[in-house]
């Protein structure tokens, strides 16, 4: 039982992370005010950027990326 468990804790963490991942690649742009890469989420669903925001932290601690909520302006 732990160990389909822990196979099932595996699958949905995998998924999360592909899941963040295909967002990133179809939601960055590098702004042009200071040049650094974003990953804008949309403002009308805010809710995605809340079910990314822990894997998001992780992404800028260890790429350096950023994220917003919006276009920049």
């Amino acid at each position: 039982m732990k160990k389909k468990l822990g196979l099932l804790a595996l699958w949905v963490a995998a998924l999360y992370g592909v899941s963040y991942a295909l967002f990133r690649a179809s939601n960055s742009e590098i702004w042009e005010k200071d040049g650094r890469r974003y990953v804008i989420f949309p403002k009308e669903q805010v809710a995605l950027y809340y079910f990314f925001r822990p894997i998001a932290y992780v992404d800028g601690a260890i790429t350096g990326i950023g994220f917003h909520i919006g276009p920049h302006q």
